[in-house]
């Protein structure tokens, strides 16, 4: 190491021992930042849950828990189902359940199609577990403060746990057209791809099916994914709705069910799982990154675990020794000790089985760690609601946030002695036979744990643990300390369909009702920041909850109110901003804005010192309020200059609330700020052009004047013809508003000659004669003055009224701006050629209006309906809240604003409020579906409206069976009496003729329609045509009947008659047209006889 010549160390060694220790705290700080990843815990910051027992939110989940309800109920009759056929008390019975009762959803049925883009016909075939978790998602994402549409394009991960469920026909059976969408309506694995092509989501999506522990298992898996950093977010969750009652029957072969319904968890009277349906889903992102982003922070996942039974003594035998291995490897992935777990949610399901074998592993694992003095205690949410399946796991999960946050245990119901099998006596693992306290304490952060497992042997185990203690996040740091410059708070709302967004005004004013008082602006700032801009939009302005409510509840029953604002965006609109020229000025025009808001008077600042080099005898500000001694704004070579500032200031304030133009278009002088704002000039240089521009125009003052006149160009320029050019058309308005200019007695003569003709007449200046001949001499000056002018290419597209359509920035030389003086304004042409270009949206800055009525004439002679023309400021009307209304104006008109800073001077946070009123309609297959051909010995009936054909084994007779539904045959809805949609009586024969035609006749001698057969919008209706052996004859009677698909109703004769051999009959039979045919063989075509009038009456609403 040392250099033989001198003694001193070799320096190449030192430099390779200082890289060495370099390079070895850069392994190590690798190595730490690996570590901390890997064991980073991750936030839960959104849940969105449904549940048996009307349960719509987490919310209503622990009302029922601390209210200890449990949802058993009789089977529903609403879903198509054969209830008589599939009970009977005898367990030995096959292919029958001997239970009557279990947990059911309300209306799984319920799903709003529309909202999420998809067809009614494809909703249909969608499972409802795909539909449910759809909207739990919605739900969830907003609960988390998030906006869902923010996330299209992220890197956000779907974990769903989702058992494949037997709903409607087989692809290969259904005959309506419906197979395509049944492959992906039906198939598990497209549950979360759903979710992820809805939402545009780019992060793995993935659906577990491991049965019971699917959702906890899709938990472990979004764990593991984000601390891979795989995804920057994830939603996690399970689903699971019974659409066909033959799971029943194979879990009473297995004597898997509680006969009474009800999930008695680890007690002696525990005698089968009561079954249950349901949804839950989570948000959750590393917990450094919900702090980052200000997320609301509901718990904390520590650390999960997955395994399997592997070879236990039966496939679907639980295994005592997996369940320990699980908990324990979900303790280490957590960093923590049993004795620190302070309850464990349990997999509980109520089997006299597997429930010791639970309760043994956790006195095992957990209960060795604590004391009697302190037990960890044990509970079930299935005591309350069933056994959820794949949803199962999240909904221990939800549960167990909600006791954290609201610091209680809750009961497990249904305890009454603890099961005997289970040695108890220790003393370490308390049931919660009653509801215990749960506060949180100093000394350590509470814990919990969740378990669940799968019939498959499928164990997931997951630690969680309370919310740190909130702490500002850094939106809140970041928000300046911004004077409240208007009392008024925006609140936005918006929906798919005017019903919605009256259903969202309803939702609101119930919730400021019945929950604690809410800021205004927390309650603004949620809507403005954790829900999505829908087409249909209202914004309210107000600056207290009780005026907020009334206008809440004037929205939600349809009528008026002063304090909103409403409209329906089609797209998002592309925005002019459009820069008036002279006309829109008032004293005191920006003085309330100057005041309160620091941009404006900021950018009202930067132009004063743009203007200084100038030598200007007076100040912005000076002129501005009015100050002694301040020049009014009646001198030319004040006003523009003034205006010019206060457009500039005013767009800059548009980009503070998030208007980014598409375009600009300036109005004569307007022009100038026009071009600053599209980035083709300087501030100096625009400075330097308007200054230049009104000096010069100073010594034209009392030479010309001005007048508007309601007239098209072609007509005032033919007016003008006798005054030989000393009057021509300065300026074009629109069709039928222009402005003449020149001398003062000619534009005097003419004015009075239009108003003797009633043409509606303005003098708009009295003094000068803008655009015409009187600024030639103008021209030297303005050209020495303004060569020194940049001009550059425009960040905006930039629409001239010089040349009447776009221009380039660099285009804008001193030459361009004394043909802004000199020559016609072409605005009606510039409006034109946007309007031609796409843009739907004209904004006007300015203190007043002034272009808007010419914009508006313009649009009307295009026939353009759609497009919004809108202002900024009015007369008397200059301060905040009057832009707060022209930003809600924009809003619902589809112009992009961001309400940011509106809310901003209130310091204000995100808060809990009301998800989407989704709009539902009816979608369900019965089992089989709409083909109703479900085993063999059944053909099918090749008929549009017919599925299975069947032959009766007694007599002869035959029966035809079918679903009409108007999702599958749309085109049945062209006949209705008023809003009822009733079966054609034609539909009625038709079906009757091809009755005949299967068996071997050809006509219809008599035939009597009884009753209409109502069709109901998404719901089905079960059909059967019965036809009978023959007579002597060998005549036969048909009937057609029919009932709702999703009522146990007695079936409706609607139709009967008599079949025969049509060999008589000449006339060929009538067909049904607009349905998919069979390609099967046919009978020859049949034929119908004359019904008499008298055996053939035609009911109301039918044929």
């Amino acid at each position: 190491m040392h250099n033989p010549a001198d003694g001193r160390p070799d320096e190449r060694v030192v430099q390779a021992l200082r890289a060495s220790v370099k390079e070895n705290e850069r392994l190590r700080e690798q190595h730490r930042r690996l570590v901390e990843a890997a064991t980073e815990p991750v936030a839960i910051t959104g849940m969105a849950c449904r549940y048996p027992g009307g349960v719509q939110s987490p919310e209503q989940l622990w009302d029922l828990l601390v209210t200890e309800r449990d949802t058993a109920s009789a089977f529903p009759e609403d879903r198509g189902w054969d209830l008589a056929g599939l009970f009977d008390d005898d367990p030995d019975q096959p292919g029958r359940s001997y239970t009557r009762t279990a947990s059911f959803l309300d209306d799984p049925a319920g799903f709003d199609a529309g909202f999420f883009g998809i067809s009614p016909k494809e909703a249909r075939t969608m499972e409802p577990q795909q539909r449910l978790l759809l909207e739990c998602v919605w739900e969830a994402v907003e609960r988390s403060g998030t906006d869902p549409t923010t996330l299209r394009g992220t890197r956000t991960g779907v974990f769903a746990g989702v058992v494949a469920a037997a709903y409607g026909p087989r692809a290969v059976d259904a005959t309506d057209g419906s197979e395509g969408h049944l492959v992906t309506g039906t198939a598990a694995s497209v549950t979360a791809g759903r979710v992820s092509y809805t939402l545009g989501l780019e992060g793995p999506a993935v659906s577990y099916d491991t049965a019971c522990s699917s959702s906890l298992t899709a938990l472990h898996a979004a764990v593991e994914a984000l601390r891979r950093g795989e995804c920057e977010r994830a939603l996690v969750g399970g689903v699971s709705v019974v659409t066909d009652p033959a799971v029943f029957a194979g879990l009473s072969g297995q004597r898997a069910l509680s006969p009474d319904g009800r999930s008695k968890a680890f007690d002696a009277s525990a005698d089968g799982t009561g079954w249950s349906e349901g949804c839950g889903v989570l948000m959750v992102e590393r917990l450094s990154d919900a702090l980052r982003h200000g997320r609301p922070v509901l718990a904390l996942v520590r650390g999960a675990a997955v395994n399997q039974d592997g070879a236990s003594s039966g496939l679907t035998a639980p295994n005592g020794s997996a369940q320990r291995k699980v908990i324990q490897q979900a303790l280490e992935a957590a960093g923590v000790t049993a004795d620190q777990v302070d309850a464990v949610e349990a997999h509980g399901t109520g089997t006299p089985l597997g429930d010791p074998i639970e309760a043994e592993a956790i006195i095992a694992t957990y209960g060795r760690a604590h004391t009697p003095d302190n037990p960890v205690y044990l509970g079930s949410l299935k005591s309350n609601i069933g056994h959820t399946v794949a949803a199962a796991g999240i909904s221990g999960v939800i549960k167990t946030v909600l006791a954290l946050r609201n610091e209680t245990l809750p009961r497990t119901l249904h305890l009454t002695e603890p099961t005997p099998r289970v040695n108890w006596s220790a003393g370490t693992v308390a049931l919660l036979e009653r509801a215990r306290p749960w506060p949180r304490r100093q000394e350590r952060p509470r814990l919990a744990a969740v378990s669940s497992f799968g019939m498959s042997g499928t164990n997931a185990h997951a630690v969680l643990e309370e919310a740190p203690a909130a702490e500002p996040s850094p939106e809140d740091a970041s928000v300046h300390a911004l004077p409240v410059a208007s009392d008024l708070v925006p609140w936005p709302l918006s929906a798919r369909g005017a019903d919605a967004l009256a259903a969202q005004a309803a939702r609101l004013a119930d919730h400021l009702e019945a929950g604690p008082g809410l800021s205004p602006a927390d309650v603004g700032h949620t809507l403005a920041t954790a829900r999505a801009d829908l087409p249909d939009r209202a914004v309210l302005l107000g600056s207290d909850t009780d005026g907020f409510r009334d206008a809440l509840r004037a929205l939600a029953e349809g009528r008026d109110t002063d304090a909103a604002v409403l409209g329906h965006v089609r797209e998002r609109a592309k925005t002019v901003m459009v820069f008036p020229g002279q006309g829109p000025q008032w004293i005191g025009m920006a003085v309330s804005l100057m005041d309160t808001v620091p941009e404006f008077a900021e950018r009202i600042d930067q132009c004063q010192k743009a203007f200084a080099p100038h030598g200007l005898d007076w100040t912005l500000t000076s002129v501005l309020r009015g100050e002694p001694g301040a020049p009014g704004l009646d001198r030319i070579d004040v006003v523009q200059p003034v205006l010019f500032a206060v457009m500039v200031a005013l767009a800059d304030l548009w980009r503070v609330h998030g208007l980014r133009p598409s375009a600009v278009v300036g109005h004569s002088q307007g022009e100038i700020a026009a071009a600053h704002v599209a980035g083709a000039l300087s501030l100096e240089d625009a400075a330097h052009v308007v200054i230049t521009r009104s000096r010069l125009f100073t010594s034209l003052v009392g030479r010309g004047s001005m007048a508007s006149l309601a007239l098209s160009p072609d007509e005032a320029a033919k007016r003008t013809e006798p005054w030989e050019g000393r009057v021509t058309v300065a300026v074009v308005n629109g069709p039928g508003t222009v402005v003449v200019a020149g001398d003062k007695d000619a534009v005097a003569e003419l004015a009075d000659s239009c108003e003797a003709d009633g043409i509606r007449t303005h003098r708009v200046v009295d003094g000068i004669a803008g655009h015409t001949f009187h600024v030639e001499e103008l021209r030297e000056d303005l050209l020495a003055a303004l060569s020194g002018i940049r001009p550059r290419p425009t960040r905006t597209p930039l629409y001239s009224t010089v040349t009447g359509e776009r221009i380039d920035g660099t285009a804008l030389d001193a030459e361009y701006w004394y043909r802004n003086l000199r020559r016609t304004v072409l605005f009606e042409p510039a409006v034109r050629a946007l309007h031609d270009a796409g843009f739907t949206a004209f904004v006007e800055v300015s203190s007043h209006p002034v272009t808007t009525y010419g914009i508006q004439q313009t649009l009307d002679d295009l026939g353009e309906e759609a497009t919004a023309v809108l202002h900024t400021l009015r007369r008397g009307e200059g301060g905040y809240g009057h832009f707060l209304a022209s930003l809600a104006r924009a809003h619902v008109s589809g112009v992009t604003v961001d309400w940011t800073r509106a809310h901003a001077p209130h310091a204000p946070r995100t808060v809990d409020l009301p998800t989407y009123a989704f709009q539902r309609d009816r979608y369900w297959l019965a089992p089989g579906g709409a083909s109703d051909v479900l085993g063999s010995g059944v053909d099918p009936a090749g008929h549009p409206l017919l599925g299975a054909a069947v032959d009766l084994p007694d007599g002869g007779g035959h029966l035809f069976t079918g679903q009409l539904s108007l999702a599958t045959a749309p085109w049945l809805a062209d006949h209705a009496v008023g809003d009822t949609v009733v079966l054609p009586g034609a539909a009625c024969l038709d079906l009757v003729l091809h009755a005949a035609e299967h068996v071997g006749l050809s006509a219809v001698s008599e035939l009597t329609l009884l009753a209409p057969l109502v069709l109901r919008p998404g719901a089905d209706t079960r059909l059967q045509v019965t036809v009978s052996g023959p007579d002597d004859s060998g005549r036969r009677t048909v009937r057609v009947h029919a009932r709702p698909a999703d009522r146990a109703d007695e079936w409706t004769l609607h139709a009967e008659g008599l079949l025969e051999d049509g060999a008589r009959t000449e006339r060929p039979a009538p067909r049904l047209r607009g349905g998919p045919r069979n390609s099967a063989t046919r009978a020859p075509p049949a034929r119908i006889r004359p019904v008499p009038r008298r055996r053939a009456p035609r009911p109301r609403g039918c044929g």
